[in-house]
């Protein structure tokens, strides 16, 4: 599948490409399956009945093929930039529940128990990550979880050789600030010399959504 549209920022361009197409062809197999079951069993421990959930840049569905074994009865969606990718996670969580497009074009129609990114905002061009933010939270009506690369202050790191590709911050802290109902529920970090379920030095934090009207 191929797409002609034209998009905004060149990190778009770059994912809905041939380089997004590759990622989705080394990111895939049993070892990493094993790794997301290990991730998301501890990541959404703190959790309570997770009936639906969205993934911000859900690529060929590895994550959702974990998080199908954890959550069986739960409803799936998925946004993907890349046409490629997005048909192969139709095949795994149905046509129909997946939105082939850039996440700056998807406006939420409804809420999740669960909207999550893992390994996604580190790609974002860093002056519209406020939209994005905007887009997560209005996705959620009571988790998010973001799992990225952290560091205290916003910083450009070189992507397999491409410049402007990859930026690490405290995405996780920018949410907590730019949104009053939310709180920080748990945190924690997986190194990739995990002998058993390696991820690649992710640090994840799950944040809860609260109504402003409720004590915490």
């Amino acid at each position: 599948m191929t797409s002609e549209q034209t998009y905004t920022t060149e990190q778009e361009a770059f994912w809905a490409g041939e380089f997004g197409t590759a990622y989705s062809q080394r990111n895939r197999g049993d070892h990493l399956l094993s790794s997301n079951l290990a991730f998301f069993s501890r990541a959404l421990q703190a959790t309570d009945r997770i009936n639906s959930l969205i993934e911000f840049g859900a690529n060929v569905g590895m994550n959702m093929r974990a998080l199908k074994s954890l959550f069986p009865r739960a409803a799936f969606h998925g946004i993907e930039i890349n046409p490629d990718a997005a048909e192969e996670l139709a095949s795994e969580i149905g046509k129909t529940n997946v939105t082939c497009c850039s996440i700056f074009d998807h406006e939420p129609t409804q809420k999740f128990d669960l909207a999550f990114t893992k390994g996604v905002l580190i790609h974002i061009e860093p002056t519209l990550l406020g939209q994005v933010y905007d887009k997560l939270f209005a996705a959620t009506n009571r988790y998010l979880l973001i799992a990225e690369y952290y560091n205290p202050t916003p910083v450009e790191v070189r992507y397999r050789g491409f410049a402007n590709r990859m930026f690490k911050r405290d995405f996780a802290g920018e949410l907590l600030d730019r949104f009053a109902s939310l709180r920080l529920l748990d945190y924690g970090f997986v190194y990739h010399r995990d002998s058993n379920f390696p991820q690649d030095d992710l640090n994840w934090f799950l944040l809860q959504k609260f109504d402003q009207h409720e004590s915490l």
